[in-house]
């Protein structure tokens, strides 16, 4: 207690002298001291102007400080002269006064441009990290995608220039896109896009700077790090220049990885062959989220039922089940939680160790045509080719 009173005693005099020996308290302090003296004088030399009493001569200085004529017409030379001063003080302070208030809102302004101020009342939000050349075309997919999002909440991180984020900004199909600038990797940063309330977070390959590959990686690793340490229950997509990185993000919980380059060299190499294949993927990576691949949520009954329960269901020609999406979402945090749960209850020993034996196995592990025995586990998700629906 005495060591936290000194330390209290201590900062309050360190700012008592920070105050002192600022010059701007000196300067304040003499026009004050100043205009009281003109006060003083206009009360005592002005009794034939109309200046009867002390809250006439107070008045009268308001009215000259703020508005910048004279209330009452000075008769004496000592009262002409402390007038005028008067005047000349009023415009000096209101002037710096302004001033002082509109540099205040433009350097809001200019912070609210440059991505630096702290984002308020964000909740559920998504968050999108890095940039790189055709930016506006990620966020076109996304919204397509997701078309539960709506653009108020989508957030940008990255060290994009303030030519290409007004250039995003700007497009009306963009309009209410919030934007925090600096490193995504960065926790302070972070906290100024309010992760710990975002739902989803995408980090993209960042081409903001002159990065190696090597350190675009490295800063997505860094990134899903952070991310995860600030907030375990978010999902995040990562994207990744190359494979070897892989293991570091799973080891990270990222709950889905994107190896562009080896999606490109694939589809390159199936396409050599002459047989169409990058047509028929085109087709079923669809810009239309009701259309081509889709992953959907499967009723509670099927869990703990057989694929073919659940394929038995599928009857309508536009959709085909194809798979099972295993471990999905958040799900290494949820298995945290159910684990928390089930050791709460030592009745159910077998949950325990079936929840065990999942340690190592990825979040979104896709199984396609499993067997029509294969039990449908928890954390599942079903995944079926759906047609566009128009004759």
């Amino acid at each position: 207690m005495k060591k936290d009173h000194k330390s209290r005693k201590q900062h309050f005099l360190k700012e008592l002298k920070y105050i002192f020996l600022n010059p701007f308290t000196w300067a304040w302090l003499l026009i004050a001291f100043i205009l009281v003296i003109i006060t003083a004088i206009n009360r005592f030399t002005e009794t034939d102007a109309g200046i009867l009493s002390w809250w006439d001569s107070i008045w009268f200085s308001l009215v000259t400080i703020a508005a910048g004529y004279y209330e009452y017409s000075p008769a004496t030379v000592p009262g002409r002269i402390a007038s005028f001063l008067l005047l000349i003080f009023g415009m000096l302070v209101l002037s710096a006064i302004t001033g002082r208030i509109a540099s205040y809102f433009l350097d809001i302004q200019l912070k609210k441009e440059k991505g630096l101020l702290r984002l308020k009342n964000m909740k559920g939000h998504f968050i999108i990290c890095g940039w790189r050349a055709g930016f506006d075309k990620i966020l076109d997919y996304v919204l397509i995608s997701n078309p539960d999002i709506t653009t108020d909440m989508i957030v940008l991180i990255n060290e994009a220039t303030g030519d290409q984020i007004d250039t995003i900004l700007s497009q009306n199909r963009f309009k209410g896109i919030h934007f925090v600038g600096g490193d995504f990797s960065d926790e302070a940063v972070l906290n100024r896009a309010q992760v710990e309330k975002a739902e989803r977070a995408l980090i993209i390959s960042d081409q903001s700077k002159k990065y190696s590959q090597l350190e675009i990686d490295s800063r997505t690793v860094l990134a899903v790090l952070t991310i995860k340490n600030i907030n375990p229950e978010i999902y995040i997509a990562a994207e990744l220049t190359d494979s070897k990185f892989q293991n570091h993000l799973h080891m990270a919980h990222c709950d889905e990885i994107i190896l562009t380059s080896d999606y490109e060299y694939s589809l390159l190499a199936t396409a050599s062959s002459g047989m169409g294949y990058s047509n028929v993927i085109s087709a079923l990576i669809s810009k239309d989220a009701d259309t081509g691949i889709i992953v959907d949520n499967i009723e509670p009954s099927f869990i703990g039922k057989t694929y073919k329960d659940l394929k038995n269901t599928f009857t309508d020609s536009k959709e085909v089940l194809v798979g099972l999406l295993l471990n999905t979402g958040n799900f290494h945090q949820r298995r945290k939680d159910a684990l928390r749960e089930a050791q709460k209850n030592p009745d159910i020993k077998k949950v325990i160790d079936e929840l065990k034996k999942v340690k190592s196995i990825k979040s979104n592990s896709p199984l396609l045509t499993p067997d029509d025995n294969f039990i449908i586990p928890p954390f599942t998700k079903a995944i079926f080719v759906r047609g566009n629906t128009e004759d």
